[in-house]
C-alpha cells in the first residue's frame, strides 16, 4: 500500500490488489445477481406464461414493482457502481492475463447485465405497467412479446453476470498467483 496525492491535499489509498471487499464480495455479488436472473429465465417466466389468467399479468406488474423495494435492487445497482471502480482500478492498476480478466469481468457486467436491464428489460417492464391486466391487448403482448423478449434478454444478464463472477473469480487467482510469485 502507498500514498499518492489527489491534487487536493488528501492522499489517495493504492493497493496493489483490489480491496478486500471486492475480492472476497465481487465475484459472489456477481454470482447471486446471476442466480436471481436464472430464476427468472428458468422457470418463474415459463411458469408465468403457462397459466393463462389476467392474474399473471397482474403478477409480473407486481414483481416489478417490489423489485425496487428489495436487496436485489441494491445489490443489482450496487455492482453496476462497484464494476465501473473494479474496471477503472484494473485498467489503471494491473497488466497482463489477471488484469484483462478483471477488467472484462467489469465491462461484462456493465454492458449485458446493466446495459441490458435499461434498454431492453426495463423498457418492456415499462409498457407492461401502463397496462390493463384484462385487456386482449395486454394479453396478446403478454405472450407474444413480453415473455419470449424478456425471458431472452434476462438469459443475456444471466450468462453476462455468470461471467463476470468466473472472470473476477479468474483474474484475481491470477493476481494473487502473481503477488505469490513476486514475494518468493
Amino acid at each position: 500500500m502507498y500514498f499518492i496525492p489527489d491534487g487536493y491535499g488528501f492522499p489517495l489509498v493504492c493497493f496493489r490488489r483490489l480491496p478486500l471487499a471486492c475480492d472476497s464480495h465481487g465475484p459472489r455479488s456477481y454470482a447471486v445477481v446471476s442466480d436471481v436472473f436464472l430464476a427468472f429465465s428458468d422457470f418463474i417466466m415459463r411458469s408465468l406464461a403457462i397459466t393463462n389468467g389476467s392474474g399473471v399479468v397482474e403478477a409480473m406488474q407486481a414483481i416489478n414493482r417490489e423489485v425496487f423495494h428489495w436487496i436485489f435492487m441494491t445489490l443489482f445497482l450496487g455492482m453496476a457502481a462497484v464494476s465501473i471502480a473494479i474496471a477503472i482500478f484494473a485498467w489503471v492498476s494491473f497488466q497482463g492475463a489477471a488484469g484483462t480478466m478483471i477488467l472484462m469481468a467489469a465491462l461484462l457486467y456493465l454492458i449485458d447485465c446493466f446495459g441490458v436491464a435499461v434498454f431492453f428489460n426495463v423498457p418492456m417492464n415499462e409498457a407492461l405497467a401502463g397496462m390493463e391486466v384484462s385487456s386482449d391487448a395486454t394479453r396478446d403482448f403478454w405472450f407474444q412479446s413480453y415473455v419470449p423478449s424478456w425471458t431472452f434478454w434476462s438469459s443475456i444478464r444471466t450468462a453476462a453476470s455468470a461471467t463476470s463472477a468466473a472472470l473476477l473469480l479468474v483474474g484475481l487467482t491470477l493476481l494473487m498467483q502473481s503477488d505469490a510469485t513476486q514475494v518468493s
